[in-house]
């Protein structure tokens, strides 16, 4: 299976990763042809070769007319639905700019639809989200990894103030995922677009076996002195033995708990998931005479393991919990988004050991469309299969 690794070594933005994909052989002519598709007149891409911190790295910039100060988020939604991308872009594109507007909004107090959208909202920003998601499609990515992501330190003026780094919409974006602070001096490493593109395109860490096939650099505005600004994709195949599926070490953390409500151990369960565990399970159990109790039992990465034990001992009435070393063969497996009746549906598709697929539109999306739509959600959900059996 073809796979993407970015590796946000300094920070992640949509000019960096589309520079880094022409690095790894996106088509320089189909970029330059971007703005017309998405019916943008007077926009020049301009690429070119730079140096970060001795790197040889593609950079890409636009040449943009006079245009109107960020658009909410309907707007963008305009601009995408008539690109000419394929279905699957469209609907990922759509789906990480609703995920920005949601974002802002959160923070800000809004409803997404009411959020204007500053920088984001800007030309450069639309064509850096539509041109990575379609990028990734072109060179054939079927899956996308992300390795740690450094944010950078200090502040940065906004459209709203001077705001502390990760601005607090960028840091809500990458929630679930691995970061950290710094380099010192860096300033913002890591924005709003970048953010967004991890937040729909990466599936995951990267894996612990892979055969790399071509890597390249995309350039950063900032031009550090002694390191490279810089975001490095490696194109790659992943080793599926078998179609039998990827083995990983994993860590499970277990504790029992008789003495806490059902609604807020659930609670608990919700904020693990959120925080990077891989699956959480609460079973019920029977504990020290005969009371009723409840397992949780939760499956994370070595890394992720100290961090979670902390919270499940803050968050819960538990005064221990166990580990174990574990061993998981898991199947291969890739994230589709389709449209249906016009609304983003994302569909897991797995690969069995014989070879043949099996897919399931997430419920969360069907639940919606359909609430939208006036549809049954058993209808939603045989378009959403149909749709991606297509692609």
């Amino acid at each position: 299976m073809r796979i993407a690794i970015l590796d946000p070594f300094s920070g992640i933005s949509g000019d960096m990763t589309l520079g880094a994909l022409l690095a790894v052989g996106l088509d320089q002519e189909w970029l330059r042809a971007l703005p017309a598709r998405m019916r943008l007149d007077g926009v020049v891409v301009d690429i070119r070769e730079v140096l970060r911190g001795e790197l040889v790295c593609w950079k890409v910039d636009f040449d943009i007319p006079p245009q109107p100060h960020g658009r909410h988020i309907a707007q963008i939604r305009e601009l995408v639905a008539r690109c000419g991308a394929p279905a699957a872009v469209r609907a990922k594109a759509d789906e990480a700019f609703a995920d920005i507007a949601a974002a802002e909004g959160a923070i800000h107090g809004l409803l997404p639809e009411d959020v204007h959208l500053h920088e984001v909202g800007a030309v450069d920003a639309i064509l850096d989200v539509v041109g990575a998601i379609w990028g990734f499609a072109e060179l054939g990515v079927e899956q996308v990894r992300c390795g740690l992501i450094r944010t950078g330190d200090g502040t940065v003026r906004a459209a709203h103030g001077l705001l502390p780094v990760p601005a607090p919409a960028t840091l809500k974006l990458l929630e679930g995922h691995r970061v950290s602070p710094g380099p010192d001096g860096a300033g913002e490493l890591v924005t709003p677009t970048g953010a967004a593109l991890v937040r729909v395109l990466s599936s995951g860490g990267p894996p612990d076996v892979y055969v790399p096939v071509r890597s390249g650099f995309g350039a950063g505005t900032k031009d550090f002195v002694g390191r490279a600004n810089a975001l490095r994709i490696v194109l790659a195949d992943m080793d599926i033995t078998g179609n039998a599926g990827e083995r990983e070490d994993l860590v499970t953390l277990t504790c029992d708990v008789d003495d806490m409500s059902p609604e807020y151990l659930a609670a608990v369960a919700d904020d693990l998931r959120v925080s990077g565990a891989l699956d959480v399970v609460l079973l019920p159990t029977l504990m020290k005479k005969g009371r009723a109790g409840t397992r949780l039992d939760v499956l994370c990465k070595a890394e992720d393991a100290s961090r979670l034990e902390r919270a499940m001992l803050q968050d819960t009435m538990s005064i221990g919990v166990r580990r174990a070393s574990v061993s998981r063969l898991a199947l291969a497996r890739r994230g589709l988004t389709v449209s249906v009746l016009g609304h983003a549906v994302r569909v897991k598709a797995v690969t069995l050991p014989n070879g043949d697929t099996r897919m399931k539109p997430e419920f969360e999306d069907v639940r919606q469309a359909a609430l939208a739509t006036g549809r049954r959600p058993a209808d939603i959900y045989q378009l959403a299969l149909g749709a991606a059996e297509r692609q």
